[in-house]
């Protein structure tokens, strides 16, 4: 934003930028750096750049090749990190997922990880079923790996849902800024930030991780003014509502939504399981996504047939197949919303259940996309 114009907003903005930061638990005493993006896609881009960046000056420095950098990601990211790659020129090195176990964990990562990797990306609160990745072990691993080899290889977390739950419900739980290796953050102030869709947040360890290289200094607004987003012009209006949202509610405020939609979503689990179709994919339960798969008893019908069906009921219910190499498993999903109340959840309930028995009944006929049908980040807020 043109800081001369919105002086306001941008100390808004400057303010969150530091309530984020503690509340990811960073580290006290350090130049905090951090900005507002429009959501999380330009926020991961800006974070891969960072580290992008900073991997090829030790290169240069080290007198080494910096033509061949490469990140990290397990096979249940979102299409933005592939969209990195690809648009940045950063070689993919993409853990596929087996199944039964949907996120990266250390398993593997010796395969992928070498000194062209400039970072690893783990999610928190992941697309497909709404789990973490295993921080605790992949830290662990490149801790190990460090000692063997002197590379040292930073984290990402993308917390585009995660970010805005694991805080407030999970306060003891180690996802964020206490792993060291962990050195950029980002998170979707639209999903549990709780503001209209258009805002994303990314958030540094400390100002000398994002490399002095992205930002520009322009003068044709007024006064100098640094920039360092990818898009130079951007609605404005939900800083102001995220900052009223984080001054209304407070730290005790988010946690009882929080802890209510996610109480939802766990009545709304148990009600699919109990009526026998279901099974849970997600056996952690996080964040407030329902994540389930047919019973191989049924035969009759697909997810993609329980979607459809649905849908004339005035639900939008994602229906999937997951990443390599576990093509072969589909999934039904369901992101429950703060304004989602039991009752509407229930009412779901029954109306996927009441499909289920139609379709055991009558049969179905949906086939599964010839491209996998991945939800992108908008299908997050549909239900």
């Amino acid at each position: 934003m043109d800081h001369d114009m919105y002086p306001r907003l941008f100390a808004m903005e400057t303010r969150m930028v530091k309530w984020l930061h503690q509340l990811w638990n960073g580290p006290k005493g350090v130049d905090i750096y951090g900005t507002a993006t429009v959501g999380s896609s330009e926020a991961c881009m800006l974070a891969g750049l960072a580290h992008k960046w900073n991997w090829r000056e030790a290169r240069r420095k080290a007198g080494k090749d910096t033509s061949r950098p490469n990140m990290v990601t397990g096979g249940n990211v979102q299409i933005v990190w592939k969209k990195f790659l690809k648009y940045f020129d950063v070689e993919p090195r993409i853990v596929p997922l087996k199944p039964g176990n949907y996120r990266l964990t250390a398993e593997d990562l010796d395969k992928y990880v070498d000194e062209n990797t400039i970072a690893v990306v783990a999610i928190a609160g992941q697309t497909f079923t709404g789990e973490d990745d295993d921080f605790e072990g992949i830290h662990k691993w490149l801790d190990d790996y460090e000692k063997r080899t002197g590379h040292n290889i930073p984290m990402h977390i993308d917390g585009a849902s995660g970010g805005f739950v694991n805080p407030f419900l999970y306060p003891d739980y180690k996802w964020d800024f206490r792993w060291p290796r962990v050195q950029s953050i980002n998170a979707s102030g639209h999903k549990y930030g709780l503001v209209p869709p258009g805002l994303g947040w990314v958030v540094f360890r400390e100002r000398k991780v994002f490399h002095e290289d992205l930002v520009f200094y322009v003068n044709y607004l007024g006064g100098e003014m640094p920039t360092a987003t990818l898009n130079f012009s951007r609605n404005g209006f939900q800083i102001a509502v995220q900052y009223y949202m984080m001054l209304r509610l407070g730290f005790e405020g988010y946690k009882r939504l929080m802890q209510h939609t996610l109480d939802n979503a766990i009545a709304l689990r148990e009600t699919l399981v109990q009526s026998g179709y279901f099974e849970i994919m997600n056996t952690t339960q996080r964040i407030p996504v329902v994540a389930v798969t047919l019973n191989k008893k049924v035969t009759r019908f697909n997810e993609f047939d329980v979607s459809n069906k649905v849908r004339e009921k005035g639900w939008v219910l994602s229906a999937y197949t997951m990443p390599p190499n576990a093509e072969a498993v589909r999934s039904l999903r369901v992101v429950l919303r703060p304004h989602i109340n039991h009752n509407v959840a229930q009412e779901l309930a029954r109306d996927i259940i009441s499909a289920c028995t139609y379709l055991e009944e009558h049969g179905g006929n949906a086939a599964p996309p010839e491209l996998h049908a991945h939800p992108d980040r908008s299908s997050r807020a549909k239900c």
